[in-house]
């Protein structure tokens, strides 16, 4: 099968595409034919060699360092213990990597059906970031209809992501974004959308709340956000840190958040156990994914680049101009 295998390091120039065998299957294992992936901002760094991914092994036992963390596709072919699927139904689900690949193996229990109101090539945009919006302010987060939130980088995937599913559950929302893509945001119903580049967020979110502050902050950026993000938060309210995209370091007063006794939590869905990825799945597929055909919430999809022309994708994900998802036509 086709697949971009990193034999190095670097920029995009690294992303090859070349030819390794089938990956092998276990018995509660499913063979998935890849229609379509997409980017996420772990793949760069992977790509980079800042954020290892588990390696594809196949029959042989060769390991593969093969990026890609979301998929959507066909079932090609079963494990000896497996009764969820049958070979030909279209399904989607995120993986710890190897969905820059024609095929890839993952659980049975991690796959989630695609809504009818999806074209199967457009799902592979749903399940990272609607399933990392979803555990981080609903599980997480514990966003509840009439509480409110503050989401930062409020056009990426999981931003997109975020809007969609508060406004779906009745909560209100304020985004922090770039110029260009204020107007997208209020489009998929964002409360208030805070242009980072000329405004203040944290005097926007303490007028937009009446002084009280949010319930809860889903941030991907870390860095001198998170004093900020303290600041913004309500009493006993949630921080959901799932990305440090402006670095790791913080400095903040310890003092401000005992006094309003605030939760930091720390997050990601690539490095949980199999256990914790299947529950989260599970919760998502009964709870949000039948959402898509109710038109509550929809994939974002900003633009798509066939499989050859992956390394043009990185460069464009890199820019920051994206909403929404970048998809890969696979198969």
């Amino acid at each position: 099968m086709r697949a971009v295998v990193l034999d190095e390091h670097g920029g995009p120039e690294v992303l090859r595409i070349g030819e390794i065998p089938t990956p092998e299957r276990g018995p509660d294992e499913v063979l998935v034919n890849v229609v379509a992936t997409a980017l996420n901002r772990g793949d760069l760094l992977q790509r980079q060699g800042l954020y290892p991914g588990p390696p594809v092994v196949a029959a042989d036992g060769t390991r593969y360092d093969v990026p890609g963390m979301e998929f959507a596709g066909t079932v090609a072919a079963l494990g000896n213990r497996v009764t969820t699927v049958k070979v030909g139904d279209e399904v989607m689900g995120i993986v710890g990597g190897g969905s820059y690949a024609e095929q890839l193996v993952t659980h049975e229990r991690l796959l989630l059906p695609i809504p009818a109101s999806v074209p199967l090539a457009d799902a592979a945009a749903i399940p990272e970031v609607f399933i990392t919006a979803f555990d981080a302010l609903m599980i997480q987060g514990g966003l509840t209809a009439g509480r409110t939130c503050l989401v930062h980088a409020g056009a990426s995937g999981v931003g997109t992501a975020a809007i969609q599913i508060a406004k779906a559950i009745g909560a209100r929302i304020a985004v922090t974004t770039s110029t260009g893509k204020v107007e997208r945001c209020r489009e998929l119903g964002a409360d208030l959308v805070v242009d980072y580049r000329t405004d203040d967020f944290v005097a926007a979110v303490k007028e937009f709340t009446g002084g009280r502050g949010v319930d809860v902050v889903l941030d991907v950026v870390g860095g001198d956000y998170l004093p900020r993000n303290i600041s913004c938060a309500a009493p006993q309210g949630r921080i959901i840190q799932v990305g440090v995209m402006g670095g790791g370091p913080a400095e903040i007063n310890l003092g401000l958040l005992l006094v309003k006794r605030i939760q930091l939590i720390g997050t990601t869905l690539r490095s949980r156990p199999i256990e914790e990825k299947v529950t989260v799945s599970r919760r998502f597929a009964a709870e949000v994914l039948p959402w898509f055909d109710l038109g509550q919430i929809s994939p974002v999809i900003d633009r798509r680049f066939a499989f050859d022309d992956i390394a043009v994708a990185h460069e464009y994900l890199a820019t920051d101009a994206s909403v929404g998802k970048v998809l890969i036509d696979v198969g």
